[in-house]
């Protein structure tokens, strides 16, 4: 069983086929959507998390890329600027997901990377800017 964290690419002639709907049926894969930015005719790009089993993960891939859509693994989603956070905990109110939380009795910020979805809430939330979207798929 591979699990994985993406970013797709689709190009504007792309973002209105059924990728999503062929990943689960023909590749019996599992697809989480984290994050997506699709609009008709133009570029489009979407943040998921895919899971399966490994030959079909592999064979789904190739398959997205011989279709024109571009692949990348997500490898970092938000980061949390320790030294410049202070702790006021304004991200932790608006995370859906609970990846920022504010711990209670000391009311320290805690971030908890692997429960983040990249809604990205937080970088506008957080005043003092301790949070930071890096990720692979942005070029």
């Amino acid at each position: 069983m591979v699990k994985q964290k993406l970013v797709l690419h689709f190009p504007a002639n792309l973002v209105e086929q059924p990728f999503i709907y062929y990943l689960i049926k023909d590749y019996d894969l599992m697809v989480n959507i984290l994050r997506a930015d699709i609009n008709p005719r133009k570029e489009g790009r979407l943040f998921m998390e895919l899971s399966g089993d490994e030959d079909k993960f592999r064979k789904a891939l190739d398959w997205l890329q011989e279709s024109g859509v571009k692949v990348y693994n997500l490898k970092q989603q938000i980061t949390w600027n320790q030294e410049r956070c202070t702790q006021c905990g304004a991200c932790s109110v608006v995370c859906p997901s609970g990846a920022l939380v504010l711990s209670r009795p000391d009311m320290t910020v805690r971030f908890e990377e692997e429960k983040c979805v990249v809604c990205e809430l937080c970088l506008r939330a957080c005043p003092a800017r301790a949070m930071e979207a890096l990720l692979d798929g942005d070029r």
